[in-house]
């Protein structure tokens, strides 16, 4: 019996795939192997109105907050980096004290931000394992 390798290469070089349906376009991923058969339906619907499950929606907004929250400190600093390195006219210029105070503010909001989310993930990661 021919080996199964072979025969695909050979098909391959005779050119048995170049014209396949859906050919260059991504595979349609939509239904999740893992998912019990009997919901299967019910999530297909939910997705195609727009609608997630719950616990999807709750580890989407975690991740958003968690991008807002890292942005808004990356905004800072570049801030805090700008006002204090820029060439700027001494009716501009800002006091060394402000702007290290703006920036231990946009730390202090940064960390509290942090250990919501840490909590909210932890409540997130209970709720998935049961």
């Amino acid at each position: 019996m021919p080996n199964i390798d072979d025969q695909i290469r050979k098909a391959m070089q005779d050119g048995q795939f170049s014209n396949l349906p859906g050919k260059g376009k991504p595979l349609q991923m939509d239904d999740n192997p893992f998912a019990d058969p009997e919901w299967r339906l019910a999530h297909h619907m939910l997705k195609s109105s727009g609608f997630t499950l719950p616990w999807i929606e709750k580890r989407q907004q975690i991740t958003a907050q968690l991008e807002a929250a890292r942005a808004a400190l990356v905004n800072s600093w570049r801030w805090r980096l700008n006002a204090v390195t820029k060439e700027q006219s001494l009716a501009e210029k800002q006091p060394v004290d402000r702007i290290e105070l703006e920036w231990k503010r946009a730390l202090e909001s940064f960390t509290v931000q942090i250990q919501s989310l840490n909590k909210a993930i932890q409540s997130y990661n209970l709720e998935t394992r049961q």
